[in-house]
């Protein structure tokens, strides 16, 4: 029964990371990157619920910030960064180690929130690290590859959805 909690909670975990990666592949990334990314989603989102099991509870009792504005504001001013740049000839955001790092902590700060509470009801925290890793990694893989057919198939265009699903993602969370 807890692997079915898990389990769900990994699939609503991972619908940001499968948006964001969609509105990233749009921006026609290599086959090497998208398994990169993949596999760094799932390793932060092994490590982010493990993180905020140990420590996040100390961390927000002593400093009162709202993740969720932080995590819009990101998802803005991605947005405002892919649209400025779709122009240029190579339009792809995630072209470095660092950038496909700062993505998968962006999507996987959720699952630090999710480690809070789990720390507090003392559940499985490795058991659902590893569920939570294994599928948002197939998340974003399938968002990375779709948001790649997207391009291939309408070009530049494409972008405007990618800008399009970053502004949806930092409305819902300012929501």
């Amino acid at each position: 029964m807890q692997f079915l909690i898990f389990f769900f909670m990994a699939i609503g975990l991972s619908m940001d990371a499968f948006s964001l990666a969609l509105a990233y592949g749009v921006n026609n990334i290599s086959l090497r990157k998208i398994i990169f990314c993949s596999i760094s989603v799932g390793i932060f989102h092994f490590i982010m619920p493990y993180i905020g099991a140990s420590i996040g509870n100390l961390i927000i009792s002593i400093i009162p910030i709202k993740i969720d504005l932080v995590v819009s504001l990101i998802f803005f001013l991605l947005a405002l960064e892919m649209f400025l740049s779709r122009n240029n000839e190579v339009n792809n955001i995630i072209n470095s180690i660092s950038s496909i790092i700062f993505f998968s902590f962006t999507v996987s700060i959720d699952s630090f929130s999710v480690g809070i509470a789990l720390g507090i009801t003392k559940s499985m925290i490795i058991q659902a690290g590893i569920i939570f890793s294994i599928v948002s990694s197939i998340f974003t893989l399938l968002g990375l590859m779709l948001g790649k057919k997207l391009f291939l198939k309408y070009g530049k265009k494409a972008i405007y959805l990618g800008v399009i699903l970053l502004v949806f993602l930092g409305v819902k969370y300012l929501l």
